[in-house]
């Protein structure tokens, strides 16, 4: 039989770890667990079983009892996977993307051609300043747009006298942001140049936009003890906004051929990470070594091969039957 070879050698390892555990384990709890009913608890994804002593034989279940317990499987099969690191960070602009507007002579403002908000070219011109050199008239000098953005400070007014280096715009192209996301210190050696990221943010549910890491910062921040890095995103239809919150996926690996079962089919207790393969009307209890995870998908890296069925509802009641030996009711 499929697992035949793979249980016998699996369920004796299992027991003699199940019993080892909830021998410690009572030790540990002392008087506690003396008390009638008192029995250990196995966590299933934030969720607790109850277990008690018992048998260790594979569960087996008819049709109408599979049914009463609402059971479901699904196949171990081959899916691409990520492991990735979740960093919390604020969308910026880009610094290759920014300019200041400034002069070189001192004078007063005589014409603005350009107002907060507005897109222009490079080269359009913004303002006229008439120089303060003696003249007639005086010379004036006209202000023209270093790069292509949008004008997101505007510094004079009409009639200000201005002097050398005075910044009178700044312009901002907002087609390329950056997320500045902070990596805590026991994760830095994670984190490398070039690597992909996928970026969310709270104002724009549902929507995804690529990156990658572009600089990593050569030193800590001594109070919160976190990396800076920085995530290039395109943001071509302007729907990002600066200083949004921001959440991203940088991929520390990739594969495109993992072997996958459902997230609700991973069971954990006593340190070790099991699931209940069926095999006809029986359900294996089957140690497991996990990889990567993502909101649906764990990859398995270990106990299981393609087309093994695991159950992925219900599997904490035939937990609960395994630990006891137990059996539901008999059908009528």
């Amino acid at each position: 039989m499929k697992y035949k070879m793979r249980m016998q050698t699996s369920m004796r390892a299992c027991a003699a770890k199940m019993i080892y555990g909830m021998s410690v384990g009572l030790m540990g709890l002392g008087g506690l667990l003396a008390l009638p009913g008192a029995i250990p608890q196995a966590l299933a994804h934030g969720g607790q079983i109850e277990v008690g002593g018992g048998a260790r034989s594979p569960v087996q279940l008819s049709i109408r009892q599979q049914q009463a317990i609402a059971l479901k499987v699904a196949p171990a099969s081959f899916r691409p996977m990520e492991k990735v690191l979740n960093l919390n960070g604020v969308v910026q602009g880009s610094p290759n993307h920014q300019a200041d507007v400034t002069l070189r002579i001192s004078g007063q403002v005589t014409a603005i051609y350009a107002n907060l908000g507005e897109t222009v070219r490079v080269g359009q011109e913004l303002a006229r300043v008439q120089s303060r050199l003696i003249g007639d008239p005086p010379p004036s000098v006209t202000i023209t747009a270093p790069m292509a953005g949008v004008i997101d400070a505007r510094n004079i007014v009409l009639g200000q006298a201005v002097e050398p280096n005075t910044v009178l715009f700044h312009i901002s192209n907002p087609s390329q942001l950056i997320v500045v996301a902070r990596v805590y210190e026991e994760d830095v050696d994670k984190i490398q140049l070039g690597q992909e990221a996928r970026v969310r943010v709270l104002g724009l549910p549902g929507q995804t936009f690529l990156g990658r890491v572009t600089f990593v910062s050569p030193a800590l921040n001594p109070v919160n003890r976190t990396l800076a890095v920085w995530i290039r995103i395109a943001n071509p239809r302007g729907v990002l906004k600066l200083n949004m919150f921001a959440q991203a996926a940088v991929v520390l690996q990739r594969d495109n051929a993992a072997l996958t079962v459902p997230n609700a089919a991973v069971l954990e207790a006593n340190g070790e990470k099991f699931v209940f393969v069926r095999e006809g009307d029986k359900y294996h209890r089957v140690e497991v070594a996990t990889g990567a995870r993502d909101d649906q998908y764990t990859e398995i890296t270990h106990g299981l091969v393609p087309g093994d069925e695991v159950v992925t509802q219900g599997n904490r009641e035939v937990y609960t039957m395994w630990m006891t030996g137990g059996q539901l009711k008999s059908e009528e």
